[in-house]
């Protein structure tokens, strides 16, 4: 259920939230992406560890065992190098982000009435540009207004959206570190379970031999 719930997050995130033209050479690297391929990942070990606990197949136990132990180490590996190269990832999503900036102010004259990734984000963190309204130069979006661009000169949101993601991810900082230690804790329990039941198999000599 789990596997299902974060695949469907991913597919609607996907559908409805097209922010890849926010960071071009990262277009792959979305958290709908992320989502998408994590969800069909968890689904299909979830089958496999409940096929071999239905069946007591020792083999289909073993290799659940071991991708539930591959999973975790890849989810480790990859808090650390986040943590060890932080400022290496932060520089390299502001250089993207002002990439797809000027390719927005490029594309202004053909845009449609539909909400544009960036307008999706500025209205959504209340934030305009990637430093401050002047990355817009002349090409401001209604978006950047505080209020409503009813005048000649309106207010402007004054901060950057890469400082007010910056600190929503520092403010949800905790949340994810929670979340990231659960998750490795019910792999864990999967990997006992699996485990566990493998070993009861091999004593009382029920399923399939290996």
């Amino acid at each position: 259920m789990c596997g299902v719930a974060v695949l469907g997050f991913g597919i609607y995130l996907m559908v409805n939230f097209k922010l890849s033209a926010l960071t071009p050479s990262l277009a792959s690297f979305t958290i709908a992406n992320i989502l998408l391929i994590t969800g069909i990942i968890i689904t299909c070990v979830s089958f496999l560890g409940f096929l071999g606990a239905l069946k007591e197949n020792r083999c289909l136990l073993l290799t659940f065992f071991l991708l539930l132990f591959l999973l975790m180490l890849v989810e480790l590996t990859a808090a650390c190098l986040l943590l060890i190269y932080e400022k290496d990832i932060a520089t390299l999503v502001e250089n993207d982000l002002n990439n797809g900036l000027e390719e927005a102010k490029k594309r202004e004259a053909n845009s449609t009435d539909l909400m544009s990734d960036w307008d999706l984000v500025q209205d959504t963190f209340t934030c305009c540009g990637v430093k401050n309204v002047s990355d817009w130069g002349q090409h401001i979006p209604k978006s950047c207004c505080l209020n409503k661009c009813d005048k000649a000169a309106p207010p402007y949101k004054d901060k950057g959206c890469l400082v007010k993601i910056k600190n929503f991810f520092e403010e949800n900082f905790l949340t994810t570190g929670i979340s990231v230690i659960v998750l490795c804790i019910i792999e864990v329990l999967g990997m006992c379970f699996a485990m566990t039941l493998f070993c009861h198999i091999s004593k009382t000599g029920l399923g399939y031999k290996l």
